[in-house]
């Protein structure tokens, strides 16, 4: 894109036709991919300029103007130069977001921009996909695979590591993919496993010296060339597929095999979001300690912890066969309760519970209740930080449509305090729980329901359990929000965290 230098706008410019394609949705996957780059970028590095019409307006680093549609998903972007508003294509808008980082950073990464293409391509390749499937009848599996935008803060969230659709589409829960997982038989004394891994078993039978061992297809398409000495040799042998179907779920490498009431988490050496999502060999070596913690911590109330039960790998692929054994669903929802991902909440699916609320402040009320206070016990009494975010966390409503459970998961995301400084290990569980998770449910109601203030009812919902933490939250001016851009942009590791300071919302709330 040319650089160019720009007049200020007046009042005046704000006065544009509303845009037809936005409006007819003439191009989805552009919408789709822009919104959550557009929320990094004008949360990360842009300045915002009140006073410029009813669009927001924003200050680039390089002294640009950038002006929006909207404020939760931001759509519509246009540059200011030459004395008017100019509208950016995608490719464009990736091309301003690389050109701005630069100047911010002083640094160059011609990766990420990648990233963001196939981002948008992989958009694309869902939607069509979509309009041929049939969508799950199970509310719980249409709230996992809901998630056509993905993290609502990050520059690329639906990359699937350039490959072509049709290698990902298949495996795909945007896609509403099902599908048999493939069964190896693994010579028993290279089997290397930690915990309960009985349910691997239970699968299907194993021949003499050998053991089960369940493979993603996907996962074990990439690593053919490094796993082909093994099958050659005799340590690893296909046994087939399993019987029945799996559904992938939004975190793409874990499925969920309802015959069995299962989860079953896999590597996969793709980068999504931040990370190349193997079971990494420390991981797993500190998840019987991390899971038995997260199980203690939420034994006592309410919410139920859906328990990383054991692993099983082979000792020559250890991350790259490695495979998690998670707690199912149905032991952990009250009688006639339907599990629902929080993030599907957000994303919006067919059945979702907040599409019709007549008043949404008894949902919003019951929601908090079931959420907030395990999170905080937890921390306060047991030192465990859950990774309490949209994507790790199910909420069981009952037939009404009203949250009566939580559930959470993965144990690998999971901090124990003290090798997590109390202060670090608030920081992130303030990121996860009210940046990452209540913000947005609460976006989406106010959406749905624009006089309605969700903030008070938070506040006394913090304020109840008596945490000291909490407590200091309510008056901080500002909460950590996560910088996947400028993360993703400096290369740092996806566990290494770095945050800037948001608005607080609460500490404006009326109590």
């Amino acid at each position: 894109m040319e650089r160019v230098d720009l007049m200020p706008p007046t009042a005046a410019d704000d006065a544009v036709p509303h845009d037809d394609a936005v409006a007819h949705g003439a191009d989805l996957a552009d919408a789709y991919a822009a919104a959550p780059l557009l929320n990094c970028l004008l949360r990360e590095v842009a300045q915002p300029l009140p006073g410029y019409g009813a669009r927001p307006v924003y200050r680039l680093p390089g002294g640009r103007l950038l002006r929006v549609r909207g404020t939760r998903r931001p759509s519509a972007p246009e540059v200011h130069a030459e004395g008017r508003w100019h509208r950016l294509g995608h490719h464009e808008l990736v091309t301003l977001v690389a050109e701005e980082l630069a100047l911010r950073t002083g640094l160059s990464n011609p990766e990420l921009p990648a990233e963001m293409l196939d981002s948008r391509d992989a958009v694309a390749a869902l939607l069509a996909a979509r309009r041929r499937a049939t969508a799950p009848e199970d509310p719980y599996l249409r709230s996992e695979q809901a998630l056509l935008t993905g993290h609502p803060h990050h520059p690329a969230p639906k990359a699937r590591g350039g490959g072509p659709s049709g290698a990902w589409l298949p495996y795909a829960p945007e896609a509403h993919a099902r599908f048999p997982l493939v069964l190896l038989g693994l010579r028993a004394d290279t089997v290397v496993e930690e915990g309960d891994t009985s349910a691997l078993d239970a699968l299907a039978p194993a021949p003499p010296g050998y053991r089960l061992l369940p493979a993603h297809p996907w996962q074990l398409a990439l690593t053919a060339p490094t796993l082909a000495p093994a099958f050659a040799d005799g340590r690893l042998i296909r046994l087939g597929g399993t019987g029945f179907d799996t559904w992938p779920t939004a975190a793409v490498r874990t499925v969920y095999a309802p015959p069995a009431d299962l989860f079953l988490k896999f590597s996969l050496d793709v980068r999504i979001t931040n990370d190349v999502r193997r079971l990494w060999r420390h991981d797993l070596e500190r998840l019987r300690r991390t899971d038995a913690a997260a199980v203690a911590a939420l034994a006592a109330g309410p919410a139920a912890w859906l328990a990383d039960r054991g692993y099983r790998t082979a000792r020559f692929a250890f991350e790259e066969l490695a495979v998690l054994v998670r707690d199912g669903v149905r032991g952990h929802v009250p009688p006639g309760a339907t599990p629902l991902l929080a993030a599907g909440l957000v994303e919006g699916f067919a059945g979702s519970p907040l599409d019709g609320l007549g008043d949404p402040a008894p949902w919003w009320a019951a929601y908090l209740a079931q959420v907030v206070p395990p999170a905080l016990r937890a921390f306060a009494d047991h030192g465990v930080v859950l990774e309490a975010h949209l994507q790790n966390t199910l909420v069981a409503v009952d037939a009404t449509g009203t949250p009566v459970r939580a559930l959470y998961r993965d144990a690998e995301g999971v901090k124990l305090l003290p090798e997590t400084g109390r202060a670090a290990g608030w920081e992130r569980l303030v990121y996860c729980l009210v940046v990452n998770h209540l913000m947005e449910v609460a976006g989406a109601l106010t959406e749905r329901h624009p006089a309605f203030d969700p903030w008070p009812a938070a506040r006394r919902e913090l304020a109840r359990h008596g945490v000291p933490e909490a407590t200091a939250l309510l008056t901080a001016p500002t909460l950590p929000a996560k910088t996947n851009l400028l993360l993703r942009w400096t290369g740092a590791d996806g566990a290494a965290a770095r945050y800037l300071p948001l608005p607080n919302p609460l500490a404006g709330a009326g109590r």
